[in-house]
This record gives C-alpha cells, sequence and structure tokens, in this order.
C-alpha cells in the first residue's frame, strides 16, 4: 500500500469569494462567488487602469462577465463593500503579469 495523498491544484485563473453579506437572488442567497481572468472580451468598454484603481463603475461593468454565478450590474451595485474591494484585489490580481505576482508573493 502507498500513502499518495491526493492534492487538487488550485486554477490560476479562478478564484473563490467567500462573500461577509450574502447577496439575496429570489429565495436563495449566494454565498460565495468565483471570479475567472478576464479575456480581452470581457474587458471591453473599460479602462485597465480603472480596473487597476478599483474604480467602481468599471468593475460594475466588468464583474457581471466573470463571476459564477453571473451576478448582474445591480447586485453588484449592492455589494457590501468590503466584497466588491474583495472582486476588485482579485480582478486586479488577474492583471498583473506573472513576473509581478512572483516578485509580490512571498513565497517567492
Amino acid at each position: 500500500m502507498s500513502d499518495e495523498v491526493t492534492t487538487t491544484a488550485k486554477n490560476p485563473n479562478e478564484e473563490v469569494i467567500t462573500l461577509d453579506t450574502p447577496i439575496p437572488r429570489g429565495a436563495t442567497q449566494i454565498d460565495s462567488v468565483t471570479l475567472r481572468k478576464p479575456l480581452s472580451g470581457a474587458l471591453r468598454g473599460c479602462s485597465l487602469a480603472e480596473l487597476l484603481q478599483m474604480d467602481v463603475n468599471a468593475l460594475r461593468k466588468v464583474l457581471p462577465r466573470v463571476t459564477t454565478p453571473a451576478l448582474t450590474e445591480h447586485e453588484v451595485s449592492g455589494l457590501d463593500p468590503a466584497d466588491l474591494v474583495q472582486m476588485a484585489t482579485v480582478v486586479a490580481g488577474f492583471l498583473l503579469p506573472k513576473s509581478a505576482k512572483a516578485e509580490a508573493s512571498p513565497d517567492a
């Protein structure tokens, strides 16, 4: 018998955010949201600088395109500020090149 440990590799293009304040949707509540790294098409109509500055209007456009479950613009507008900052930080991190992430990582 071998003592194999099964580990799940973390997808670097996705990040799960546990919300401080759940989002009501019908009879259910959304407690967590998965953000995926946006491709260029998901960034249309937004300035990269605005996203890096965590501009709320830019985030209102992009977050519905990169969240699962897909949040509406209205739901993004009603987010708890702490949850919006969490999501904005993840989106900004997705925009950084790998070299910048490696320099900022404490594991590097």
